[in-house]
């Protein structure tokens, strides 16, 4: 009984295949976040540079992890301490978000209305945890409300579905972030023309807000947000200011998108091949006799599980059936076994 069976690599292995996935941004899979979480121990430095936000509450949720991150950059540093050595952290995260995002010789970052940019000096910052993002954040795919102290809730998504041609600088893409829900679509707000509130640069899962923009009230189609303060050497708890927008809008989903790369293998099974098992239970007795009497004329086995090895008999991959497959002198099978990378 044969226990090897080589493949034709012309005919039973189909290699570079590739499939985009999307899946629920967060932790097991979930698309939607509706409560956010800080952690007490993030003080010192790192917590005026920016907030992890987690699924659960920390130290008493085993299953809390950090989802993204928020953060709050000024051009002049305004709205943060500033050091004897160091520059004020607002100064330092607008710094890090520019080099990492915009194109090279770019000094600020922007927002484009009716193909005009304007200048953006104040921004807050939504980055996804790489854990989270794996390769990019799926356009057209996520919803961030939030909501001012007057009650009032902003819903913010991306305009990838109002365009085809995604403004592309320094190979990385970007879109506006605009007014609207992922059912409805884009809204505009006191004219013809959508309003920006800031870029979504997809691929690095980084949202950049404009600041002033979006806290100049329901009257400007932002939000009015306690707490914001952008005066010179000041401590302005930026970010707490913007985390309590967050809890209060209560929603967040996101899908992101991964390219995956298989290779099938067609394992063919021959009517001739594979209809004894090596089973214990198969045999019984000191001689071996067939368990089923009936067997012994008309042989059938049930396929459960495939492996497959390597040139030296090493086994490299196990694949399960969803169900055993009934293997006869009379039936032969075609079993597909996908590898993803």
């Amino acid at each position: 009984m044969s226990v090897f069976q080589n493949f034709d690599i012309a005919n039973d292995v189909k290699t570079g295949q590739i499939s985009i996935v999307s899946s629920g941004m967060w932790s097991g899979g979930v698309g939607t976040l509706q409560a956010f979480f800080t952690s007490s121990t993030q003080t010192g430095s790192s917590g005026a540079h920016y907030f992890d936000i987690f699924n659960g509450e920390v130290g008493t949720d085993a299953t809390a992890s950090v989802q993204f991150s928020v953060a709050f950059g000024d051009f002049h540093g305004s709205g943060s301490l500033t050091g004897d050595n160091d520059p004020a952290s607002s100064k330092a995260i607008y710094r890090q978000l520019r080099n990492l995002l915009l194109p090279q010789g770019t000094s600020k970052f922007f927002t484009t209305e009716g193909g005009t940019d304007t200048d953006t000096n104040t921004i807050f910052a939504v980055s996804l945890n790489r854990g989270r993002l794996k390769e990019k954040m799926d356009p057209g795919n996520w919803e961030l409300h939030l909501t001012g102290s007057d009650g009032r809730i902003h819903k913010l998504i991306d305009d990838s579905g109002a365009t085809n041609d995604p403004n592309v600088r320094n190979t990385v893409r970007e879109f506006n972030i605009v007014s609207g829900s992922i059912a409805s679509g884009t809204e505009v707000i006191g004219g013809a023309t959508t309003q920006s509130f800031g870029k979504f640069y997809p691929e690095s899962g980084i949202l950049i807000l404009d600041a002033v923009k979006l806290c100049t009230g329901a009257s400007g189609g932002g939000i009015a947000m306690a707490g914001y303060n952008t005066g010179s050497n000041v401590n302005g708890n930026n970010n707490i200011a913007f985390f309590n927008t967050l809890t209060g809008g209560k929603y967040f989903a996101a899908r992101r998108e991964e390219q995956i790369k298989s290779t099938h293998y067609f394992c063919r099974v021959r009517h001739n091949q594979y209809n004894h098992s090596q089973n214990p239970t198969y045999t019984t007795g000191s001689a071996g006799d067939l368990t089923i009497a009936s067997f012994r004329n008309d042989p059938k086995s049930y396929i459960t599980t495939v492996g497959l090895y390597n040139a030296a008999n090493e086994l490299l991959a196990v694949a399960k059936l969803s169900k055993p497959v009934l293997k006869s002198s009379s039936r032969e099978a075609l079993i597909k076994v996908r590898l993803d990378f």
